[in-house]
């Protein structure tokens, strides 16, 4: 496996995994939404994300994208969870840029585990408005991590 920079030959790859993975994991989302947000993240996100892509065996089979210390996106094919992909693109975004947030749709168990795993804390809920959904704000705190496991460490 390989994390490198997004590039425009990317594209279809990135949406595939983008598609397949929220209809899995957001059972509530409509064609119609799933459509209009297919065109936004071609259209819009991408060209203003920070976006980073697994690569297996010349594959993009997942991705993370940045905003700031934002996690607007990470969607791996289905196939690939719990391979590490994710904490890989994860571990990508947290050394470039410390500290994280994210928002997670209530609903999304898949996600909510992954970034409870990972080590993200619940912060905020509020109502998504195109979907009628609560979404979960969570933070991660690098430092904090760092230091945990550094107490961990010294306790042993």
């Amino acid at each position: 496996m390989r994390i490198r920079q997004y590039k425009t030959t990317d594209l279809e790859f990135v949406l595939d995994s983008w598609e397949v993975a929220t209809r899995l994991a957001h059972e509530f989302m409509t064609d119609e939404f799933i459509a209009q947000e297919r065109k936004n993240i071609a259209e819009i996100y991408l060209p203003n994300t920070d976006t980073w892509v697994a690569e297996i065996d010349g594959e993009v089979k997942g991705f993370i994208s940045l905003m700031g210390s934002e996690v607007g996106a990470i969607f791996l094919q289905p196939n690939y969870h719990g391979k590490g992909i994710g904490k890989a693109l994860m571990d990508t975004a947290q050394e470039l840029l410390g500290d994280l947030e994210v928002e997670v749709f209530k609903a999304n168990k898949i996600g909510r585990n992954f970034y409870s795993k990972y080590g993200f804390v619940f912060l905020e809920e509020k109502l998504h408005e195109p979907t009628g959904q609560q979404v979960l704000r969570m933070i991660f705190t690098a430092n904090k991590s760092k230091r945990s496991n550094f107490e961990y460490a010294a306790d042993v």
